[in-house]
């Protein structure tokens, strides 16, 4: 499992790269993904206890950021203004 979540975290990493450009918001999601993965794969090859708990709180993080900018997004799309900030990258 240690190897299957390390390549997540690669993948994730490089997908991470694909954010630049884009608002703050997305940058923080895949940024945050890769390093949970990374913890787990850690977990998983150390097997250590306070790291499956580290990740674990990375993962709360994680998704509630993930949460936050899909509401963000449907909010300040349907009402054509922002709701609420993403950071968005000026052009």
């Amino acid at each position: 499992m240690g190897w299957y979540f390390f390549m997540w975290g690669l993948f994730t990493f490089f997908m991470w790269f694909g954010t630049f450009g884009k608002n703050r918001a997305i940058q923080f999601v895949f940024l945050s993904l890769t390093i949970l993965f990374w913890l787990l794969a850690i977990r998983d090859w150390t097997g250590g206890s306070g790291i499956g708990v580290l990740a674990g709180w990375e993962g709360i993080i994680c998704g509630l950021s993930a949460c936050y900018l899909a509401m963000a997004e449907v909010l300040n799309e349907s009402h054509g203004r922002i709701v609420l900030p993403i950071g968005e990258i000026k052009k």
